[in-house]
């Protein structure tokens, strides 16, 4: 009798909980950057630092929205724009790379800058009303909060990287130390003003609009309990994303190189990584309706990526060597100046068809194309 009996209560046992594959993708990523750091890998091994890169990248996503889910909007999207290592990890990629780069990336921090706004303002953007509008047939947005975010990524951008090449202190599209000292803290100043904006005095300016607005269509907030471990493991995530991506780096400008692209093309790569998580992020709340919580993502992006990367940068020109190049060329002026005509067109009437998101991607495919090809 018990020994048929045994095997019923063995079936019936409780299994482990098996860990998802978000909590454990970010500690292994710490495990294989202390394994990997310092060292020249093989091919394969490249790929696969490659693979576990991407995968905390993703993690990362995950964790930032249940701690953004909790905290609510707009607070959300300043935690997905700012947590999810357009600065993080973008200072640390440009600041090893100027160092150990020398001279030959002098205008690495504005090629990755200026990268991060054409894709930001251009693809995530328009990839979110291209969403949106394909969902709901008209993309429908705040224009006061989209506007405000918008006319704060123009004036950074107009500041940190259009005046350096109209300055005379120095020869060459460079701010002198005092400008630059000044451009710092006007981009500091700036973003702190928008912040406060956002999540303030005009926090209305920057929720979901119409019924998307509902509370009735989102998820439950996750507990308090869950939301700080995500915190702990979105940390754990950006370090891993950060060093992984300092190990990759070599294989990165050995592969623009092997292409035969300019070098300025390293600059792309970077922002078109540090940028993935907000890419994801915008596109997965597009599919659900929240097209402000998509703007909000990429316009928020691009503030964090010059607000807080440009004041970074001029504390770490004090200990890098050599010229440090933030102007841009003619070409890269009149992308801009095409990109800021078409985003306020397209932000003015807070709303939006398939053709507006359509027109900025266009804008994404000419940076890209002129980038490989100038």
């Amino acid at each position: 009798m018990s020994s048929t009996a045994a095997p019923a209560a063995a079936t019936d046992a409780p299994t482990a909980p098996r860990l998802p594959w978000t909590t454990v993708v970010p500690p292994l990523g710490l495990v294989v950057l202390a394994a990997v750091w310092g060292r020249d890998l093989p091919a394969l091994l490249v790929v696969a630092v490659a693979l576990v890169l991407a995968g905390a990248v993703l993690a990362a996503v995950h964790h930032a929205e249940v701690v953004a889910h909790r905290v609510g909007e707009p607070f959300g999207s300043l935690v997905l724009a700012v947590a999810v290592a357009v600065t993080v990890i973008e200072v640390a990629l440009i600041v090893t790379l100027i160092v150990s780069g020398g001279p030959e990336t002098a205008s690495l921090a504005r090629d990755t800058v200026f990268a991060a706004v054409m894709i930001t303002v251009n693809g995530i953007l328009g990839l979110s009303l291209l969403v949106a509008a394909r969902r709901d047939h008209l993309a429908v947005f705040n224009a006061e909060g989209t506007g405000a975010a918008l006319a704060t990524v123009v004036t950074l951008a107009t500041l940190s990287l259009v005046l350096p090449t109209f300055t005379t202190s120095l020869p060459g599209p460079e701010f002198s130390p005092g400008q630059l000292a000044f451009a710092a803290l006007a981009s500091l100043a700036t973003y702190a003003m928008f912040v406060v904006t956002q999540t303030v005095r005009h926090r209305d300016f920057f929720l979901p609009v119409g019924a998307a607005a509902e509370p009735g269509e989102h998820a439950p907030p996750p507990s308090d309990r869950a939301a700080a471990v995500s915190v702990v493991l979105l940390l754990v995530a950006l370090v891993a994303v950060v060093g992984l991506a300092k190990v990759e780096s070599p294989a990165i400008e050995a592969g623009v190189a092997a292409v035969g692209f300019p070098a300025s093309f390293v600059g792309v790569v970077i922002a078109l990584l540090v940028l993935l998580p907000e890419t994801l992020a915008a596109v997965r709340a597009a599919r659900r309706g929240l097209v402000q919580t998509s703007l909000n993502l990429a316009l928020g992006s691009a503030i964090a990526s010059i607000g807080l990367t440009i004041p970074v940068i001029a504390l770490a020109s004090v200990w890098i060597a050599g010229p440090l190049v933030l102007g841009l060329a003619p070409l890269q002026l009149v992308l801009l100046a095409l990109t800021v005509v078409v985003g306020v067109l397209t932000v003015v009437p807070g709303r939006a068809t398939r053709l507006q998101g359509g027109l900025h991607l266009v804008l994404l495919a000419a940076f890209l194309f002129l980038a490989i090809s100038p």
